[in-house]
C-alpha cells in the first residue's frame, strides 16, 4: 500500500449489497470486483462469511457477534471474581497470623 494509499473501509450494506449481486443476480464474482473496483478474494471473503452466518455477517466496527459478546462478558466476570478471591485469601492470612 502506498503511503498516501488508505485502507478502504465498506459499510455492513454494501457489503451485503455486493453479495447479492453474486448470489441472487447470478453475476459472477470477477465481473462485480472488476465493476466495483473490489478485489476478487476480498468479494470471495465476505461471501463465506455471510453463507457462514446471514444474521450475524459484518457487525461492524465495535460491535460483536451475541456470543462474542457473551464470551467477553463472562470473561470480565471470571477475572472480577478470581480478583476478589485473591483480596479475601489475603484478608484471611492477615487476620489469621499468630502473634
Amino acid at each position: 500500500m502506498d503511503k498516501g494509499q488508505r485502507r478502504r473501509v465498506y459499510t455492513k450494506e454494501f457489503k451485503e449489497e455486493t453479495i447479492a449481486l453474486v448470489l441472487n443476480r447470478g453475476m459472477s464474482v470477477s465481473q462485480v470486483s472488476k465493476d466495483l473496483d473490489i478485489r476478487a478474494d476480498l468479494l470471495y471473503s465476505w461471501i463465506r462469511k455471510y453463507k457462514s452466518d446471514p444474521e450475524h455477517s459484518f457487525p461492524g466496527k465495535g460491535h460483536q457477534k451475541p456470543e462474542d459478546e457473551e464470551l467477553r462478558k463472562l470473561k470480565r466476570e471470571l477475572a472480577d471474581v478470581k480478583e476478589e478471591r485473591d483480596i479475601l485469601k489475603k484478608a484471611i492470612s492477615i487476620f489469621t497470623k499468630t502473634k
